[in-house]
This record gives C-alpha cells, sequence and structure tokens, in this order.
C-alpha cells in the first residue's frame, strides 16, 4: 500500500516550478523572531488557472534533536480564475506566496511542502542557525 511519505517530491527550485523556495535567514538571535517567506515558481512560472494552480504551502520547523516539527502555517490560495462565466473567466487570482514570522531557541530545519493539484505534493528544506 503506497505511503503519504512516498509521495513528495522535490528537485532544484531554478529548474523546477513546484518546488518551494524557502527565503529566510541563515542564523538568528536564540528568541529572535525570523521572517520566513516561501514561494512558488520563483524561477520558472507557474499556472494560476481554474484548471492547474497551487492550492496550498505548509511551513514548518524541525528543532535539532526533535522527533517530529512544529508547523509554523499553512496558506491556502482559493482564488484562480474562477467565474460563473466560465473557468479563467473571472478577474480575481491569488499568488501563490506566504510570510511567517517565528522565533526558536534551537538550530534547526526549515520545512515547506506546496500541493499542485495536477503534480501533487513538493518539498524543500532550509538550515537555521540558532546564535
Amino acid at each position: 500500500m503506497p505511503e503519504l511519505k512516498e509521495q513528495f517530491q522535490s528537485a532544484d527550485w531554478k529548474t523546477e516550478k513546484h518546488v518551494p523556495v524557502i527565503e529566510a535567514p541563515g542564523a538568528v538571535a536564540s528568541g529572535e523572531f525570523l521572517t520566513v517567506k516561501v514561494t512558488i515558481g520563483k524561477e520558472v512560472a507557474h499556472p494560476n488557472t481554474t484548471g492547474h494552480h497551487i492550492r496550498w504551502i505548509d511551513v514548518y520547523f524541525l528543532p535539532e534533536g526533535a522527533k517530529h516539527p512544529y508547523q509554523i502555517g499553512r496558506a491556502e490560495f482559493t482564488a484562480h480564475g474562477e467565474s460563473a462565466e466560465g473557468p479563467d473567466k473571472g478577474s480575481v487570482s491569488t499568488q501563490h506566496e506566504a510570510s511567517l514570522s517565528f522565533k526558536t531557541g534551537t538550530s534547526g530545519t526549515i520545512l515547506a511542502a506546496s500541493y499542485c493539484n495536477i503534480h501533487g505534493i513538493w518539498q524543500s528544506s532550509a538550515p537555521l542557525a540558532v546564535r
């Protein structure tokens, strides 16, 4: 039976439009708030149409030595040009990016996942050092 962990895909975000791009400082002072920005399609644009779009982005933090990550937040994108007049006839579309802030006293890894309605779940990670 397939497992969820087998469904996560990853690649280089510079060539693959589905990979979450994490922008965050590489190091922060203990207890200092940091802002994490996650975008999809930074180098290669991802469509945002009724038929092909990013539905959500999740952001987690896994402290060094911890068994489980903390969920920092989730952004859901629900406007993709839908309209009563038909697909892609609407004038409202969301941009697939999220900015979240958090603080920690421990070094670890920022994790991001995104979901494309056509191509599934994608992931990436970035280290965070706490001084």
